[in-house]
């Protein structure tokens, strides 16, 4: 396993000034060309002390398997979790930087308890009047951030095998929406199915 290993410095320092409900929020399927964009976000006891703690990372550095087997451990042991989605005709018509955010928001709103301060992967959502903390590369240095980001990840790599069993022309299984060959290929074969986003050039160009 590889990447360094979040900690939980930064939800005990909040802890500490008094929050409560730390959430840490993540987004996964900004760059594939199908497929929605999801967004987690996850609320962790403060005085968490589970096993399994030390395997979690950045979703980025674990396998499939190793994502599969954490998903329910954090969903066993949070307080709440929320997640959040932007389609692709959301996305084609917004553009993907206003819908992850739509998506990340989303995520927010669905956790109940609501959160009293946020700890979110690279964006500031000011849209919302809760108390925030962008962290660049986040995913790799809160805990809370990196199980959002395992349960975001988890959640759109099952829709995407979803959407191969409605759509089995893509490949959507193996390559869950990203540029492959395999994909480009089916695009010029068969063209763009309703799980496509249009808007992005890719899909564009081998679609004309």
């Amino acid at each position: 396993m590889r990447g360094q290993r979040p900690t939980f410095i930064e939800e005990k320092k909040l802890v500490e000034q008094g929050y409560r409900y730390i959430a840490g929020v993540d987004e996964v399927g900004r760059g594939q060309l199908a497929g929605p964009t999801v967004a987690a976000a996850v609320i962790l006891p403060y005085d968490i002390e589970a096993s399994w703690l030390h395997l979690v990372r950045d979703s980025k550095k674990l396998t499939p398997k190793s994502r599969e087997s954490l998903f329910p451990l954090i969903e066993e042991a949070a307080i709440a979790i929320g997640i959040g989605y932007s389609p692709p005709d959301v996305i084609d018509t917004q553009g993907i930087v206003k819908a992850v955010r739509m998506a990340m928001c989303s995520a927010i709103y669905n956790l109940s308890p609501l959160p009293d301060f946020l700890l979110i992967d690279f964006l500031a959502l000011h849209e919302l009047a809760i108390p925030q903390k962008s962290i660049a590369k986040g995913d790799g240095l809160s805990v809370s951030i990196a199980c959002a980001s395992i349960i975001a990840k988890v959640t759109r790599d099952r829709l995407m095998i979803a959407l191969d069993e409605t759509y089995p022309n893509y490949g959507f299984a193996r390559h869950k929406g990203y540029m492959t060959r395999e994909h480009t290929e089916s695009l010029r074969r068969f063209g763009a199915c309703p799980a496509h986003r249009r808007s992005f050039a890719p899909v564009r160009e081998l679609i004309q």
